[in-house]
């Protein structure tokens, strides 16, 4: 019996960095909402913010099609930031917080650009450096 179990190690070591990035995305995206709004308690308070999108952002990277191809734009990105955003905003409405059309709005847009924005940066560096 063959086993692919080195395959998957790296598999799964590949995807870790990515997942961090996507929660480092998260996290700052709560903080900077709490910053610019001027709320206090910030390492509880930006866990308060960002628990109903961490939720959501865990649900989108246990789809299979996000850690097999987790550096790409799409689908791995569209589907963390889709996920991500949806899922949280979904949970933020259930648990009483807020969903102002301004904040769904800019939610959409910041979590877009920053989980979008990071893969193709990654996109051309590696390209860069197989040209090189």
């Amino acid at each position: 019996m063959t086993t692919n179990a080195p395959q998957a190690t790296s598999r799964v070591r590949s995807s870790i960095l990515p997942l961090v990035g996507d929660a480092v995305v998260v996290l700052a995206f709560a903080a900077t909402g709490r910053e610019f709004h001027g709320e206090g308690n910030p390492i509880v308070g930006v866990l308060l913010t960002a628990w109903p999108f961490l939720v959501g952002l865990v649900a989108a990277w246990a789809l299979p099609l996000v850690h097999r191809r987790a550096l790409r734009v799409w689908p791995a990105g569209v589907t963390v930031w889709l996920g991500t955003y949806l899922i949280g905003m979904i949970l933020r409405g259930v648990s009483g917080a807020g969903l102002a059309v301004p904040f769904l709005v800019v939610a959409a847009s910041v979590l877009g650009v920053a989980f979008l924005g990071w893969r193709a940066v990654a996109y051309l560096i590696r390209r860069a450096a197989r040209s090189s």
